[in-house]
Parts: structure tokens; sequence; C-alpha cells
């Protein structure tokens, strides 16, 4: 079968006439395989129909990115994005949206989605997700019944159970497409900064040999201890590989992709390309220039000339864009990155390199899994380009688990397991919206309850949460949503929180400034090595900290803090001048505002007092002044 002048393998043939039956289909292959063009095809065809079909994706970087793409193939007029903070062309035939805003339409209802053919669910794998994994079980069970589902993902062990669940759900064939074979093999290495490139055996091998010292005994006849082998290091590993480029490095840390970017480009392994300073300077000339001044801004303009750089989600959109741009045009030749860059980007290299194989999940150290290890892998190789593609991982024998390494990076044995819960949200709304029959056979659909084949555990959550909110007054003894209740049924995250403040009176009375600093304490994650530089007292802050209520979730203790982003921007000044106050990343400044405006976007649309939902607006627009000439999709 021929498709836009290409000659399709089996399973995407497969797909194709799944698709044409009226089926769902959860596809399963590696990175790179050409998945995304099964979506093109269900895209092309409805397209013409007049029939809607939603794209989702698990984080914002991957819909942004489908968004230009897809505009670029069908015009922007076909084509529309929902990402919560930003809304384009909602009424196009094709939404590309976060899977959250896709879950949320689901939930209650949505006149949007009623006409949709097909919602594509890109890397579906994500349902394994400890914190969110729930919105696409909620996303598939709450889906109109004429819905149907493309699910793409890199290998999934049991994608039989997961279709089996879906089709015993909604009634519906579901079929099973798995294609394991990569047009682009995969050779796995690994680095030693004893052995150099080797293998873990031999590795193993070596760790195991006791010292000659150690065993017979220092000078004077006693034992010394071994001495450590030094970890590996990256520009060393790169020097091997100079013949296997361009390469991604991944490392879990943002900073230190910087740092390793510095370090590269001083060791002058490269020949400085002139090409790269004028593409930079030309970018830059139409950006504020403040953005010259930025640290990862200084920091590129040393690394980028050597064809070093690197990317993460501390970077303002346009520094992204130039790094993005440059690699696309084949001038990089070591990219160091995030994990978030092996979802969120479609650019696959000749090589990728970890710096480790542990990472901190925002609560403990831990090795990845391989189903995390073959999504950054799959990255190497490029099809058309390469016929081979190459992964190294730098490994520190002070981390050396041998079993476990080899289970890890040998195959993609991670199944997707339910990480299901009921948020106050589904409460709600399955409250508002359905019987107590209903909400008995809904809560029997859950994958989890698939899995574990009982029930008892989702049931009596419900009724734990119903009981709580019972005396919290949303939810009136006879099972009817209270005026509270109502408003907090589309409210996404801090249900309870926001409904006490300004699904009440509380919130009468209180300015513009205020409702900000709220918002933005609800919106910050504390981080021990965050400092604010300034914070501006004032009769509007004590007057706000005197009205909140005792006993407080404790994220309003840093009110006091956030007025050096917030005083601020209530007052008109852009966003380098709250640089200033902290030392947050320009990214993670950037974020923190997005969510911000989602978060009063959600309220315009739960209140029905005229006089908040303006204030909330009113709120996102002073939020969009202040990031006007530093954001972009």
């Amino acid at each position: 079968m021929e498709y836009k002048g290409l000659i399709l393998d089996k399973f995407q043939e497969d797909s194709i006439r799944a698709i044409e039956n009226n089926h769902s289909v959860v596809v399963s292959a590696p990175t790179g395989s050409g998945k995304t063009l099964i979506a093109d095809y269900i895209i092309d065809r409805d397209v013409k129909k007049g029939i809607r079909v939603i794209y989702t994706a698990p984080i914002k970087a991957l819909s942004n990115q489908k968004y230009k793409e897809f505009t670029t193939e069908y015009g922007v007029d076909k084509i529309g994005l929902l990402t919560g903070d930003i809304v384009i062309n909602s009424g196009a035939p094709v939404l590309i949206m976060t899977t959250e805003i896709y879950r949320n339409m689901a939930l209650t209802n949505d006149k949007m989605i009623e006409n949709v053919s097909y919602v594509v669910f890109d890397e579906i794998h994500f349902i394994n997700d400890i914190e969110r994994g729930y919105v696409w079980e909620e996303s598939i069970i709450f889906s109109k019944d004429h819905v149907r589902f493309l699910c793409l993902s890199a290998t999934i062990p049991n994608s039989k159970e997961f279709a089996d669940w879906i089709q015993s759900i909604k009634k519906h064939k579901v079929e099973t497409v798995k294609h394991e074979h990569r047009s682009v093999p995969l050779h796995k290495k690994f680095y030693d900064a004893e052995l150099g490139i080797t293998t873990l055996e031999d590795i193993r091998e070596v760790r195991d040999i006791p010292d000659y010292r150690h065993v017979m005994g220092g000078r004077r006849g006693r034992r010394e201890r071994r001495p450590r082998i030094k970890a590996p290091n990256h520009v060393e590993l790169i020097r091997e590989i100079k013949d296997k480029l361009p390469c991604f490095f991944f490392n879990f840390s943002r900073q230190r992709c910087q740092d390793f970017a510095l370090e590269l480009a001083h060791a002058k392994l490269f020949e400085m390309n002139p090409a790269i300073g004028a593409i930079m300077r030309k970018r830059l000339d139409s950006a504020p220039p403040e953005v010259r001044n930025l640290k990862s801004t200084q920091v590129l303009r040393q690394t980028l000339p050597y064809g070093v750089a690197f990317h993460h989600a501390g970077l303002i959109p346009i520094i992204k864009l130039i790094v993005e741009e440059l690699f696309s045009k084949g001038m990089i030749n070591v990219l160091y990155a995030t994990e978030t860059f092996a979802v969120g980007i479609n650019m696959p290299a000749k090589t990728v390199c970890f710096q480790a194989l542990r990472k901190f999940d925002g609560a403990n150290f831990r090795f990845l899994n391989s189903k995390e290890f073959f999504q950054i892998a799959g990255r190497a190789g490029r099809r058309g380009i390469d016929k081979e593609g190459f992964v190294y991982s730098m490994i520190d024998r002070r981390d050396f688990d041998y079993p476990l390494l080899k289970s890890m990076t040998s195959a993609d044995t991670e199944p997707i397991k339910s990480q299901f819960r009921l948020s106050v949200n589904t409460v709600l709304n399955l409250v508002k919206m359905h019987t107590a029959e209903e909400i008995d056979v809904i809560l029997n659909m859950s994958f989890y309850t698939y899995q574990q084949k009982t029930y008892i555990e989702i049931r009596n959550s419900f009724r734990n949460i119903c009981g709580k909110l019972v005396k919290k007054e949303y939810i009136t003894k006879d099972n009817k949503l209270t005026p509270k209740g109502e408003f907090s049924s589309k409210i996404y995250s801090d249900e309870i929180i926001i409904g006490d403040i300004f699904g009440t009176d509380f919130y009468r009375g209180l300015n513009e400034y205020q409702i900000m600093l709220i918002i933005a304490c609800l919106c910050y994650e504390a981080r021990e090595k965050t400092e604010f530089y300034k914070n501006y007292q004032s009769k509007f802050l004590s007057d706000l900290k005197r009205k909140m209520p005792q006993g407080a979730d404790k994220r309003f203790h840093n009110m006091d803090k956030l007025t050096a982003l917030i005083h601020p921007c209530y007052y008109g000044k852009t966003i380098f001048e709250m640089m200033k106050n902290v030392n947050l990343l320009e990214g993670d400044l950037i974020r923190f505002f997005r969510q911000m405006i989602d978060k009063f976007a959600q309220i315009a649309n739960a209140t029905d007092d005229f006089e908040l939902r303006q204030m909330a607006r009113n709120c996102q627009g002073l939020i969009i002044t202040s990031l006007a000439d530093i954001d972009a999709i």
C-alpha cells in the first residue's frame, strides 16, 4: 500500500485497514518507526469529510510541535490548539490538545467533542505515570460511544490486555498492531572510566577482580582500601565517538546540561563554524535586547560556534527554537538535553548518550525502567539517513547493578499498569451527571478494575470522597451539588481550596493583586534552591494575610516571597524585571505564569459572577502583557 508517496510497512497497512473498518487501534512500535503516519491518514481522510479529529499529547511541547507540523501540512484554518493557557482556532476540524484538556471535555460532555471520529492518544504509555496516569483512563472511559481511538506508543508488552480492556468497556472492536522491527538497528554499549566503550559483562568482570595491593597488603603488611575508579567523563566519551555524530546527550539535570555543554566547547574537539553565530545574531535581532543578557544565552554564545548546545524546559521559547533550527540544519554536533526532549521534539540523531541511568523522580533517586530507557534510546538512528543507531550509557561503578542494568537495557519489558485514582473533580462530575446506578457501572470500568479483577477499593474511595464533600458542603445529603460544588466541578486541581475561596463569598472585597497572590501560591512549586531577592510589603498584602483562615494550606506561607513576582507583574513590568528578583530559570518562570493563566481561565469558566469573571480575565491580561516580549507557542 502506498500513501503520500511512501510504501507503507505492514503494521501501518494493518492499522489503516482497522481504521477503515471503524475499529479502534492500539499501535505498539519502536520510536521513529512511523506511527504518526497512521494519525496523518485519519486527519487527511476526515478533514475532507468535515469530521473532527482530536490529537492529544502528554506534554505541551509535543502539542506545540504537532500544531506547527499540521498547520504546515493542512493550513492554519484547519488546525486548532488547546493547552490550558493557549487557545487557537477552537472551531477547527483538527484540534490538538494536552490529554488533560480532552479528559476535561469528555468528563463534562463538552459540545466541542460531539462530532469527533477519532481521538489520537500519542504516547499512550503515559498511563503508567503515577501522578497523571488516571487522566488517560478517564479520557477513554468518558469518551462518547461513537468515538474511536488510535493509541500510539513505543513497545507495550501487554498491549493486547490494554486493547481488550478498551473493547470490554466501549463495546466496539479494538485491534492490536505490534511492530518490533526497527528500520535502523540499535547498538547499545556502555562507557566505563577505565575500560572506555565496553559491555556490561566486561565492567562486571573488572569490578569483581580484587586489587593486588588490597589482597597482598600494603608496604607494612596492612590491607589498603582499593582505590575507587573515578566517574566516567562525558568529554572523553564524545572524543571516542566523534565519527558517530550528531549526538543527543541526555542528562537529568538542567544545570548540568549547560555545564557539560560549556566543558565540551572548551575542550575544542570541533572546529568553529562562523555561520552558526550569524544565524543566532539574526534570530536575536528580533528579540528583546534583554534576551542577549540572559545567562543561558551567554553560555550558548560560547558553545554554539563549536556545534555544541543544550535544550531544556528552563529556556525561553526563542532560545529553544534557535537550538532546534540549528540542529535541524545539521549544525549541532552534540546536544545536551533533559528527558522531555525525547518526548517533545521529533528530531532523531545518529547517537544517544546517557550521562547516567539513574534519575531523581521528585522524591528519590532511582534507576530508569526499561520503558524510559528505550523511549530515550529510540531517538538514535535517523530513518533514511543512518544504517544503524548507537546508544552509549555512562556507568559509574558506585551505581553498578548488573542484573538490573542488563534487564533495563536488553528489552522494553515494562507493562503498562493502571494508576487510577479518583479526583475531587471526577467525583463532583459523577454526582452531577449520573445516577447512583450509572456511577457504579462507571467505577467498574477502570483499567485498574480490569487488571485487579476487583473494584472495591475504587468504590470505597468514591464513598470516602463523597463523605468528605458532604461535610465540606460541596454535596448535599441527597447527592446534589451545592453552588460551591457546582463551581468546583469546573476546577481541575486544587478544587477544594479554590472552591472555598472563589465558590463562596470569601473573595468579595479582594482586588486583582490579592487574587493573583492567592493563585500564585497555588501554582508555585517550592524548591530548596530557589532564592527570592526582594519582596514588596503593602496594605494589600497585609489585609489579605489577615483575611486568610487559620490553618490555611501551607503553600500560602510563600505569599510574602511571591510578591517578588506578582508585584512587578501587577504594575506592568516585564518578565525581565521579575528575573532580577528570583533565581528561577526563565523557562520555569514562564511555566509558573502559564499555570496561573490556566487557573484564571478555569475560574472565569466556573463562576456565574460577572465581577469575578472579569477580575479573572483582567489577571490573565496582566500576565499576558508581562510575557508579551518573551512568550511564544
